[in-house]
């Protein structure tokens, strides 16, 4: 593993946690985290109801490695508005002794301000010289992967697919795969049952229990569309009688 992945697990330090009743400790994710959570060295999804965590723990993460909370690269210093938690001062983030060559944070709440601090920056030839602005906010994200993901990368996406139709979510996953292949990691919090069906990753589902590792077919994302899927109208029926 050590030679293998660019993060292996990250832990609460809980000795520092003065108290576990206000935020983000109080959350169930980070409450219950008394063990060191492990990454896969391709593919890790944090999936769960809003609010359950998983984007807080992802920023926290994110933070923690030099990533601005806002988003983008460990070379963007930028702040619209301070609204990410204190968690990443109470991680301790364990690293492999392979450095990433590339690396970004994406969150889809904030992605209108990196595009903004991209036009600034005057970087948009790393984009597709095209300012993300002039595109939709699907096709922007897919630039993202294609034109700026190169490889060799630590990749953390929050939501990816908010922009993404599901035929636009399968190229990404095609894209993933790719940056996969030429050894990047991917740790990513997701509602997609699309995104997080990529072959041999591990899932973390964050409830009001904690955090629990899952197969693919147990998360409740896969399991309500199967059901969906298969009798549209049963379902509608149920829901709206």
């Amino acid at each position: 593993m050590l030679a293998s992945q660019f993060v292996f697990h990250l832990a609460l330090q809980r000795d520092k946690v003065e108290s576990f009743d206000r935020y983000p400790f109080n959350l169930p994710a980070v409450r219950t985290l008394d063990h060191p959570l492990e990454l896969h060295p391709k593919v890790t999804f944090f999936v769960g109801e809003n609010g359950s965590g998983k984007s807080t723990l992802l920023e926290a993460l994110a933070v923690s490695l030099g990533f601005n909370a806002e988003g983008g690269s460990r070379n963007f210093n930028f702040g619209t508005r301070a609204s990410h938690s204190v968690l990443h001062e109470y991680l301790r983030v364990a690293k492999g002794v392979k450095r990433w060559r590339d690396g970004y944070f994406l969150r889809a709440e904030s992605f209108f301000n990196v595009a903004t601090e991209i036009d600034r920056l005057g970087v948009v030839d790393f984009y597709g010289n095209r300012s993300l602005h002039e595109q939709s906010h699907g096709e922007s994200f897919l630039k993202l992967l294609t034109e700026r993901f190169g490889g060799r990368g630590l990749y953390l996406l929050d939501e990816p697919e908010a922009a993404l139709s599901p035929q636009r979510q399968l190229d990404a996953l095609e894209r993933m795969h790719d940056l996969v292949q030429q050894d990047s990691q991917f740790v990513i919090a997701t509602h997609s049952p699309i995104l997080m069906a990529y072959p041999d990753a591990w899932v973390y589902r964050f409830d009001a229990d904690g955090i629990h590792r899952v197969g693919y077919e147990d998360t409740e994302h896969f399991r309500v569309m199967r059901e969906f899927m298969a009798d549209p109208c049963r379902m509608l029926d149920r829901l709206l009688s």
